[in-house]
């Protein structure tokens, strides 16, 4: 069965002093602001859709990886990932570094490693970026 997921933003004035605010309507999360500065420059407590794109990646390579791991025979009693977006204005994101960090039982580098790149490969989120460089680095705890 298929799902859909949701978000909304509404924008208010032009790019670079405009503001916005995205609405997680699928959760009901809640809303989080957004802005052109918090997306070219520091942060400062705002989101961006490169931030957005991160938590994506960084949820769906996990559960990619824990799953190929179970089905392996070496479930992970947990796995650390962390997803950067590299964004450059006038260009857009120029790409994706995943780093995972695991704790399995049984398995050492090379087939951890050879996991994550399997995960990497195929995990939905990773599919979707796929006009965008995703490099890897994978250890184990």
């Amino acid at each position: 069965m298929a799902t859909t997921r949701t978000a909304h933003t509404v924008w208010q004035g032009n790019l670079a002093e405009g503001k916005g605010t995205v609405t997680f309507d699928s959760s009901g999360i809640g809303e989080q602001p957004v802005s052109w500065p918090s997306r070219a420059e520091q942060a400062n407590g705002k989101t961006s859709p490169e931030e957005l794109i991160a938590a994506a990646h960084s949820s769906c390579f996990s559960m990619a990886l824990s799953h190929g791991l179970t089905q392996a025979g070496n479930p992970p009693t947990q796995l650390t990932t962390q997803a950067e977006v590299t964004f450059q204005p006038g260009t857009g994101i120029t790409g994706i570094h995943l780093t995972v960090e695991g704790t399995v039982e049984g398995l050492d580098e090379a087939a951890f490693a050879a996991a994550a790149e399997d995960a990497k490969k195929n995990c939905p989120v990773s599919q979707a970026l796929a006009g965008t460089e995703i490099t890897l680095s994978a250890k184990l705890a």
